[in-house]
C-alpha cells in the first residue's frame, strides 16, 4: 500500500500519524514498506526534521496559515497555498499514492485539495477534541475521519466518522517507570517532575519554572524540555544553582528519541494542552497540569477542560503562572494519594490499539471498501 501523509507545525500532529507509519511498516498484514511511505510538509517546520530523522522521504511544499492572518498576510497565504496544490499534484503523479492520511493544520491543506482532485481518498486523523478551522474544510473532502474519542464525533457527518483513539508510539505502554528513569540517569526512587512546553517551548511556562526551582528542587528531580530559543539562559541559571541541585535539574532544548523515556519517567508534568496531551499522557498514567497556549484558538482549552473532567490534570490559565504554578505544583507533589487517582484516571483514558485501527481504515480505502464509499 503507497500511503502519503502529511500534517505538521506542531508534534502534536506529527507523532500520531509517525505511530500509524510505524504500525504499517511494522506490522506484516498491512504488507506496506517505508519506501511505500512519503511525507509532504513544510520545509524548517519541525515536522521536517523529525520525519528526516524517521528515515522517511520528505517532500517540501509551499503553505501558509489564514487563522489570525492581516488581510495582506492572508493574500500572501492564499499565493503559498495555490502554489502548494500545484506542487502536490506533482508529488501525486510521481508518488502514485493509493491514500492519503492527514492530521490537519494548514500545512495538510495542499496535498488533500490535490489528492480529491486527483481521485485519491483522503482519511484525516483529528487528534484535538475539538477541529480547527483546516480540519472542518478539509474533512468535506475527505472519505473517512477518525478522531480519538467518541465525543468528537458529533463534529462530522455520521457516517464519515470512525472512533478509533489517538496513535502513540508503542513503546509508551510498555517502558516502565524504572526503566525509563535509568535511561534518563535519573534515581530510580523519588519524584519526577516534567516541564514542557511543546516542540517549541513556551516562554510563560519557562519564566514560571525558573522562579520555582529554588523550592521544587528539594523535593522533585526535573526535566524540563525548555526550546531551542529558552535554553540558553535557563542554562545559564542552571549553572548558577548549588551543585546538589544542578544535578536534580535536567535541562533539555527538546527530546527526540528519550521523549517516551521523559513521559514515562514523570510522576507530574506541567504543559501544553495540545493535541498530544490526550493519549500520551494517558499511555504512560501521567497526571498533568495544562497551561492552554492562548493564541491557539479554542482547542487547546478544549482539550484541557477535556482531561481536567475525566481527573487526568488540572487547569491553568497562562495569565495566572506566576502567581499560581508554583503552590499547585507543590501541593501536588506532596500529595502521592492524590497523584495516584489522577494516574488511574489518566491510564483508563488510554486507547492501546488505535493505530492498528487507523491502519486498517487506509487499507479499506486504499482498496476501496466499505469505508471508503
Amino acid at each position: 500500500m503507497r500511503v502519503m501523509v502529511t500534517g505538521g507545525g506542531t508534534g502534536g500532529h506529527v507523532y500520531p500519524a509517525l505511530a500509524v507509519v510505524d504500525e504499517l511498516s511494522s506490522n506484516g498484514i498491512w504488507r506496506t514498506s517505508r519506501n511505500e511511505i512519503a511525507w509532504v510538509g513544510v520545509a524548517g517546520n519541525i515536522e521536517q526534521e523529525i520525519i528526516q530523522r524517521a528515515g522517511l522521504r520528505f517532500y517540501a511544499v509551499s503553505s501558509g496559515a489564514l487563522r489570525g492572518a492581516n488581510p495582506l498576510q492572508a493574500l500572501s497565504s492564499i499565493a503559498h497555498l495555490v502554489q502548494g496544490r500545484r506542487q502536490a499534484f506533482g508529488f501525486i503523479r510521481e508518488f502514485k499514492p493509493e491514500v492519503v492520511l492527514a492530521t490537519g493544520g494548514y500545512v495538510s491543506a495542499p496535498l488533500v485539495l490535490a489528492a480529491h482532485k486527483s481521485r485519491v481518498p483522503v482519511l484525516i486523523l483529528l487528534p484535538d477534541i475539538e477541529p480547527g478551522m483546516a480540519v472542518r474544510y478539509l474533512a468535506r473532502m475527505a472519505q473517512k475521519v477518525t478522531v480519538s474519542f467518541p465525543e468528537v464525533a458529533r463534529y462530522f457527518q455520521p457516517g464519515k466518522v470512525l472512533v478509533t483513539g489517538y496513535p502513540v508510539r508503542p513503546v509508551l505502554f510498555s517502558l516502565t517507570k524504572y526503566q525509563a528513569r535509568a535511561e534518563l540517569q535519573l534515581h530510580p526512587e523519588g519524584t519526577v517532575l516534567l516541564v514542557l512546553g511543546g516542540s517549541r517551548g513556551a516562554r510563560s511556562i519557562n519564566n514560571a519554572v525558573s522562579a520555582m526551582l529554588p523550592k521544587i528542587l528539594p523535593l522533585a528531580d526535573i526535566v524540563h524540555l525548555c526550546g531551542r530559543e529558552d535554553y540558553p539562559a535557563l542554562q545559564e541559571q542552571r549553572k548558577a544553582l548549588p551543585h546538589t541541585q544542578q544535578a536534580r535539574y535536567q535541562l533539555y532544548p527538546y527530546l527526540h528519541d528519550q521523549m517516551p523515556a521523559a513521559l514515562a519517567a514523570a510522576d507530574l508534568v506541567v504543559a501544553r494542552a495540545g493535541a498530544a496531551t490526550l493519549a500520551e499522557f494517558p499511555a504512560v498514567g501521567l497526571p498533568a497540569i495544562l497551561v492552554p497556549y492562548p493564541f491557539a484558538g479554542r482547542h487547546q482549552q478544549m482539550n484541557a477542560d477535556f482531561m481536567a473532567s475525566h481527573g487526568a490534570g488540572l487547569v491553568l490559565a497562562d495569565d495566572a503562572l506566576a502567581e499560581h504554578l508554583e503552590p499547585t505544583v507543590l501541593d501536588l507533589l506532596q500529595d502521592a494519594s492524590r497523584l495516584r487517582e489522577m494516574s488511574r484516571a489518566a491510564r483508563a483514558m488510554a486507547m492501546p490499539h488505535a493505530a492498528h485501527a487507523v491502519a486498517e481504515a487506509l487499507q479499506n480505502l486504499a482498496k476501496g471498501g466499505k469505508d471508503a464509499r
